[in-house]
């Protein structure tokens, strides 16, 4: 077993319908789940994968994911990755909220999706897998009556047990274990489905919304009610992941082993993402509303590829390598790029920030590059030039890992279990310079652009 990895047992893109974000859209939006399911080919293999994003987030914090289970046999038709529509919860579950989401809603999303999926592949059942409030999602449809469509479910840092227990911490969220929703799937005396492979995989101490301590929902010396293994299933089978945090837990490598061979029933024959040397790039551009992000595609905003120097992030060439304005799908590609290539994106939207993303190399082809603006903080206020590091699919671990931004650690990154995805510094307007932003063994440069000229920059991390 791979180090770092413990087990115990208590007892349509194609990926998002290919492309089809766009086509599958409005199905996604509207339908109700489906009582009678399709009729499959006959099985052969192991099912298609859908991937299941958590609160806030969208399908493209599985870009890796799906390129290690590329590269251990699975084909691009059999990998989906679905988008809801809201993705973020409702502050109390019970209560509607703009631009927010019930688990209810997100169940019978999901199960929708999911029976597009058996359409599109005519199988009979799937693979779930669910990152933080995905998780969520999935248990839902399981209880739900979605259970016969579904072979396997993989819950990454979902808080089973909630992230608190408690009556006066995070009151009616479905977050807390008191509560109506957690209260209602952990009522029986385990937490396995019939005829569904259950797994959960959790942190070691390193998740954040898996404290005793409720520092990291702005409680600090209050109990939660949970501990450490608030992620676990009862009875099914648990991985821990020593000293991953909250996100790393579904987007490591490690995550990544432990679910294929839950799912393919054998180890990973390789955890190298092989590159193709011509990748097509492609995905949506969504937007925000009352400063909650959605995933509903944007129309009108225009996008900007321009390759940039590996060294110092300056643009290779004044004109841009691809242009477009977006339509009613948001669809902003597709993009043929290079492997080997350092690439800024520019999301022009109006009434928005210029957001300028500086990104790792994309290493294969991916149709869920989604684009999302970057809006400006507080503490931007007067700001010459902000630059902003990003880790959409882990934490920066203070001691752990190795980041810096321009040379520094950004304010603002606490020490202790990893509980922040971004670090900002601000800089003078002008002369323009390139600002290195380091994370591990990545490294991406970017340039400064004027704040007052309603620019701000990004270098996103890919690991």
């Amino acid at each position: 077993m791979s180090r770092g990895l413990r087990s115990s047992k208590n007892g349509p893109t194609r990926r998002a319908l290919l492309g089809g974000a766009a086509v599958l859209w409005p199905t996604l939006a509207l339908a109700q789940p489906v009582p009678r399911r399709p009729q499959p080919a006959a099985e052969a293999g192991p099912p298609p994968v859908v991937f299941v994003h958590g609160n806030g987030d969208s399908s493209a914090l599985w870009i890796n994911n799906i390129w290690r289970f590329e590269a251990n046999g699975y084909k691009r038709n059999q990998l989906f990755a679905i988008d809801f529509v809201y993705p973020n919860a409702r502050s109390d579950d019970s209560r509607p909220q703009p631009y927010r989401s019930s688990a209810e809603d997100q169940m019978k999303e999901l199960t929708s999706f999911v029976i597009q999926v058996l359409k599109a592949t005519r199988r009979r059942k799937v693979a779930l897998v669910g990152s933080s409030r995905g998780g969520n999602a999935i248990r839902s449809m399981l209880k739900n009556g979605g259970a016969d469509l579904v072979s396997h479910a993989v819950l990454c840092g979902t808080p089973n047990k909630g992230i608190v227990i408690s009556e006066t911490l995070l009151p009616g969220s479905e977050f807390n274990g008191a509560f109506p929703f957690l209260k209602g799937l952990n009522a029986g005396a385990d937490d396995l489905v019939p005829g569904v492979g259950m797994m959960a995989i959790r942190s070691d101490r390193n998740d954040k919304y898996s404290q005793p301590d409720g520092r990291f929902i702005g409680a600090p010396g209050k109990p939660t009610g949970v501990s450490y293994d608030a992620s676990e299933l009862r009875g099914a089978r648990n991985v821990v992941l020593d000293g991953l945090d909250h996100r790393e837990v579904a987007f490591n490598k490690l995550a990544f082993a432990a679910m294929f061979e839950h799912i393919a029933g054998k180890p990973p024959a390789t955890m190298f993402i092989a590159q193709e040397p011509l990748p097509i790039l492609n995905g949506r551009v969504t937007g925000m509303t009352e400063g909650a992000y959605t995933n509903i595609a944007t129309a009108g905003a225009e996008v900007e590829i321009f390759e940039v120097d590996a060294k110092t992030g300056d643009r290779k060439s004044a004109v841009a390598l691809h242009r477009k304005t977006t339509g009613e799908d948001g669809v902003w590609g597709p993009f043929v790029g290079r492997a080997d290539a350092y690439y800024e994106f520019v999301l022009h939207m109006p009434g928005l920030p210029t957001t300028h993303t500086y990104r790792s190399p994309f290493l294969r082809s991916s149709d869920v590059v989604h684009l999302r603006p970057q809006p400006f903080a507080k503490a931007d206020e007067g700001a010459g030039a902000v630059t902003i590091m990003s880790r959409p699919r882990g934490y920066f671990g203070v001691g752990r890992d190795k980041f810096t931004l321009d040379g520094k650690v950004p304010p603002g990154i606490n020490d202790g279990v990893p509980g922040a995805s971004t670090g900002r510094l601000t800089f003078d307007a002008a002369p323009p310079r390139t600002v290195m932003a380091v994370f591990n063994n990545e490294t991406i440069p970017t340039r400064t652009w004027p704040a007052r000229d309603g620019h701000i920059v990004v270098a996103e991390f890919l690991n």
